[in-house]
């Protein structure tokens, strides 16, 4: 029986994904992507025929939906095992990487779109932080946050976990992100009372 080609595109996907994470979205090219994926440029055109925009949107909502996916489950533990879980899947990110590879949503929202258009992977990586931040609502009002108070604080952490990557990597240090880690904790607690 002939394999699906739907792990050549979840693999250029994938790899597309690492690929900004590291170098941004403007020095990502298609070739550079099927290289990095290890797929035939020709596969490359044929998943994406739109191009790189397509391909940078996919790849966006493959990094969002895969951050939402540890989230959801981390966070029935309560919002200090969600966080913990969102700061350690960030850190083996940097870490393994050797400080060269951050977060793709992040590389795709701080390049400068073209004047007279809005990129559908910047509007991809809005609807991931915003799906993030949901996420990070709804467990915090479960556990006693006020409810008025708990958007901003779910931005608030969303906001600081994204800077202390790039700071970290900046610094070639996990400080950043561990003291970051630690004043959310304090923040966590103070709005539900408790640990978890």
């Amino acid at each position: 029986m002939a394999k699906s080609s739907a792990p050549s595109r979840d693999r250029i996907v994938a790899g597309a994904a690492d690929l900004i994470s590291r170098r941004g979205l403007n020095a990502a090219s298609i070739r550079e992507v099927a290289k990095h994926a290890e797929a035939p440029l020709g596969s490359t055109y044929h998943y994406f025929p739109e191009g790189k925009q397509q391909l940078a949107t996919e790849a966006v909502r493959y990094a969002g939906t895969a951050v939402a996916g540890i989230l959801r489950k981390e966070l029935d533990a309560g919002p200090i095992a969600g966080l913990r879980a969102f700061l350690a899947l960030w850190r083996g990110i940097v870490v393994e990487s050797d400080f060269r590879a951050g977060c793709p949503v992040l590389a795709v929202s701080v390049e400068e779109p073209p004047a007279d258009e809005l990129p559908p992977a910047l509007v991809a990586a809005a609807e991931a932080f915003q799906e993030w931040e949901r996420l990070l609502v709804e467990t915090l009002c479960a556990h006693g946050a006020d409810p008025e108070q708990a958007p901003g604080l779910a931005a608030l952490i969303v906001a600081s976990v994204e800077g202390a990557i790039a700071m970290s990597r900046a610094e070639r240090s996990m400080r950043p992100l561990d003291r970051v880690a630690q004043q959310l904790e304090a923040l966590i607690v103070g709005a539900v009372g408790r640990p978890d």
